[in-house]
């Protein structure tokens, strides 16, 4: 036991193992704490002007649950996550060796996260782990885990926690525990009486009015009539090169309109009648905060706001960059903006853009107005990695390396040129631009969106080639679909939900099939639980409802507003609602029963019939063998006996598409540890038999 060890220590707390790990060498006066590991859970031992003992949580220790079954529910308490949620065992160990450690501390020092969660998990650890000791306990303000900052915030770590934080991260957590277990249970319980069957089924104070904006998305896609349109286009040849000319009316509304261009403008000639130059500045792309990282890294990489948000944890757990779940968009000079820069010009291929920017005689970054009152924007260490990152770590830990550095950078500079041209009166333009100066596109190389298109040089009065004018036949598009990324900043501009939870709540919707698809698509279940809610409590869906809530919970942390006050309008709100979920419970269930029960269908449907061409082929277990295959829907009628086999392991989805070699119906595989394929249902697919390989 640590205490036989020590005779007093300073008692340290931090949110994860790897935190704890570097806290401990950072601050052990020899860099090599001791590292002791009791029941499974692992603490620090060092030595800095007296004895340090560094403990870890693992997250959140203690959670929001209430002993009730059923709802409504408005009774709850904080108590350890293993007594709340099954697979939590090992937490008992680790709040048990927690408060044991607590027991021989004469001080006590929250190195948690500065942030709301961060601050919440600190808070209750201190509370009910280590005996009340919340009150007089000291905190750790960082947004590294680099050495020298590490010795700096503990040197002058703050007096006492931040309470108003505290309030408000209580808050938050105990109103969107009270909207989700009420909502969810009650969507859950009507299902499950109707039919009979469990199917977890939620909602929330956020993830409503989510969902909400993602099926009136979807009801605009569904009922979009396509309005046809015509574009017209000259190919032109000037000085030997050719280029698109661009009709001057953009969208032509009647065929014959467009046809009495083309015909007019057949085997006559081009003039150019002006040319316009104009040269103008692109700034350097904001610092990074959370959302932009998100957006950033979807676009670029295609990954995931969670991903994102994972794979920039652990970069900032290695110290490789500053704390990512932030929203702010400023570098204060405080940071060392040289000391990074030399620090990431040790790398290779950084080493020659850092000394660019370490010649400059001012370091000034271009900076947005979003502000975080704990963290700056996301910005690298200077630290090199000590181990080897995988590929996703060392895109994100590139990306906001290059996007630090091009922050410094100049504005770069742009000519275009647009060239006005009559064929027969009619009016064309050419258009091309051109980069003069890199400025800060030369750090940000790879990601940099906008590429030169130069026109040769041109003059008034010069005549060009007509080789040919092209009529387009289009028709206007429904409103794009959102992916992760675009829903993610349709939250932010909402102003629901935070940047340490919107990636989350997308998830949500994913898991419990309420959307699917990388271009989002509503399901059947996501449409029927909008439309239960919206028939019997519109107001739990209502985006300006949850905006308005989320704006009171701000003002705790001003001291603006109160605690009890946001947790009695809860119950207030909530009150009604249930009521009405409750009366209407059946029709509820059986609406919500049919859509699940559509939806599993749905899921195991893999396409027409190719042999029968009236059946479904449907994934089936065989009530013998157990074994899974694949059946047409007809087979029990005994007009289709069409059946094949299927892998036996892994995971078999419908491809959603058909063989482009024989047109049968296809499944995507997955087996753990191989790449997924898609698998031809025909035993006689071409591609088979020329290949001998699975398609």
């Amino acid at each position: 036991m640590v205490h036989r060890l020590l005779e007093k220590y300073t008692l340290i707390i931090t949110e994860k193992p790897d935190a704890a790990s570097r806290i401990a060498t950072a601050l052990d006066a020899k860099g090599k704490a001791e590292k002791v590991v009791e029941n499974g859970v692992p603490y620090y031992l060092a030595k800095r002007e007296g004895n340090i003992v560094v403990v870890p949580a693992l997250g959140h220790l203690y959670t929001v649950a209430s002993q009730k079954k059923g709802y409504p529910v408005f009774d709850y308490q904080w108590v350890p996550r293993y007594i709340a949620e099954r697979g939590a065992s090992r937490i008992r160990a680790w709040i048990k060796v927690i408060a044991n450690l607590a027991e021989h501390a004469d001080e006590f020092v929250d190195a948690c996260d500065y942030d709301i969660e961060g601050s919440i998990i600190g808070y209750t650890i201190l509370k009910y782990a280590c005996g009340s000791k919340e009150k007089t306990a000291q905190r750790m303000k960082y947004s590294t885990l680099t050495k020298e900052e590490l010795e700096r915030v503990f040197a002058a770590r703050l007096p006492h926690l931040d309470f108003a934080l505290i309030e408000a991260g209580l808050t938050r957590h105990e109103v969107d525990w009270l909207y989700g277990i009420n909502l969810s249970r009650a969507l859950t319980t009507a299902a499950k009486n109707y039919s009979g069957k469990y199917a977890t089924l939620s909602s929330g104070r956020v993830q409503g009015p989510v969902l909400r904006f993602l099926v009136a998305r979807e009801k605009s896609i569904r009922c979009f009539v396509p309005t046809p349109y015509w574009r017209i286009k000259a190919e032109v040849e000037v000085n030997g090169v050719v280029f698109e000319a661009d009709y001057a009316k953009k969208v032509v509304e009647t065929k014959a309109e467009a046809e009495a261009v083309i015909d007019a403008c057949k085997g006559k000639a081009g003039v150019i009648e002006k040319v316009a130059t104009k040269e103008f500045k692109q700034t350097p792309p904001l610092p990074f905060d959370l959302g932009s990282l998100q957006s950033e890294t979807y676009r670029v990489f295609r990954y995931s706001p969670m991903r994102t948000s994972a794979v920039a944890q652990r970069l900032y757990l290695d110290a490789l960059i500053s704390y990512p779940r932030t929203s702010s968009q400023k570098l204060p000079p405080v940071i060392g903006y040289q000391a990074i820069l030399r620090g990431i010009g040790r790398n290779e291929e950084y080493k020659k853009l850092a000394s660019e920017l370490l010649a400059k005689p001012v370091l000034k970054p271009v900076e947005g107005m979003k502000e975080d009152p704990a963290h700056p924007a996301i910005y690298p260490t200077g630290n090199l990695p000590d181990r080897e990152l995988n590929r996703a770590e060392r895109n994100i830990w590139d990306i906001v390396a290059r996007r630090f550095m091009a922050a410094f950078g100049e504005p770069a500079m742009w000519q275009s040129v647009t060239a006005t041209l009559t064929i027969d009166g009619n009016l064309f333009h050419l258009n091309g631009k051109q980069i003069l100066a890199e400025g800060w596109r030369h750090f940000y190389e790879p990601y940099v969106q906008s590429e030169s298109k130069p026109l040769p040089r041109i003059q008034e009065g010069q005549k060009v080639t007509v080789r040919k004018v092209i009529l387009e036949a289009r028709f206007t598009n429904p409103p794009s679909r959102y992916n992760p990324a675009s829903l993610l900043r349709k939250m932010e501009a909402e102003e629901i939900g935070t940047k340490a939870t919107r990636a989350g709540i997308i998830q949500t919707l994913y898991d419990r099939k309420y959307i699917r698809g990388e271009k989002i698509v509503v399901t059947d279940v996501g449409f029927e639980v909008i439309d239960v809610l919206k028939k019997y409590c519109p107001t739990v869906i209502s985006v300006e409802l949850t905006r308005a809530l989320e704006e009171r919970m701000n003002n705790i942390q001003q001291g603006q507003e109160t605690k009890e006050n946001m947790l009695q309008l809860t119950v207030k709100l909530l009150e009604p609602v249930i009521k009405q979920l409750k009366e209407n419970e059946q029709a509820i269930g059986a609406r919500l029963s049919q859509a699940i029960q559509k939806a599993v269908l749905e899921d195991r449907i893999l396409g027409a019939c190719p042999i029968c061409k009236s059946g479904k082929l449907v994934v089936f277990h065989s009530k013998k063998t157990g074994k899974r295959f694949v059946g047409c829907t007809n087979y029990s009628a005994g007009v289709c006996k069409t059946a094949f086999p299927l892998p036996q392991k892994g995971l078999v989805k419908p491809a959603g598409k058909v063989c482009s070699y024989c047109g049968w119906p296809a499944v995507h595989v997955w087996l753990k540890g191989k790449r997924p394929w898609n698998l031809c249902l025909n035993p006689k697919c071409p591609m088979k038999e020329r290949t001998g390989e699975k398609n």
